[in-house]
């Protein structure tokens, strides 16, 4: 494993990650790293639009006219 190094973090920011780590018996390293592995298991909303994107150039075009009349059609 890698340390990784933050400067410059706000006391009140240390303080309350410190009081979140505790609160869930964890030490400040193991709730952070949490926090990190979290993170890096979502994908960003960037990432998430370029899948739909990759998705969306298999897909045929969209006729909106033909899905409009079906749409009426299916009111009737």
């Amino acid at each position: 494993m890698v340390a990784i190094t933050i400067r410059d973090v706000p006391e009140q920011t240390r303080r309350t990650l410190a009081a979140r780590a505790a609160s869930q018996g964890q030490s400040m390293q193991e709730y952070l790293r949490t926090l990190l592995d979290r993170t890096v298991a979502s994908p960003t909303q960037d990432e998430i639009l370029e899948q739909i994107r990759q998705r969306a150039r298999t897909m045929p075009p969209l006729d909106l006219d033909r899905t409009l009349d079906e749409a009426r059609q299916d009111r009737r």
